[in-house]
């Protein structure tokens, strides 16, 4: 859950601070501070989702202590 929250401060902070830190046009000006916000939970929850199925477990051996079955 660190790293997702880092990721979505991250792309909030690079959407939302273009806006003050540049002098952009007016629209996308008045848009980046609504998207940033709208961006953060998105990208928040796909790192949680992408987290918690790299480490989902396999099934069991058949054999405890085997890793393959014996021919």
């Amino acid at each position: 859950m660190c790293s997702a929250a880092f990721a979505a401060a991250v792309a909030f902070g690079a959407v939302a601070g273009a806006a003050l830190l540049f002098d952009l046009p007016k629209t996308p000006e008045r848009l980046q501070p609504l998207a940033g916000p709208a961006l953060a939970p998105v990208l928040f929850a796909a790192r949680v989702v992408s987290v918690l199925l790299r480490f989902r477990t396999a099934g069991q051996p058949s054999q405890p202590g085997r890793t393959s079955p014996v021919s």
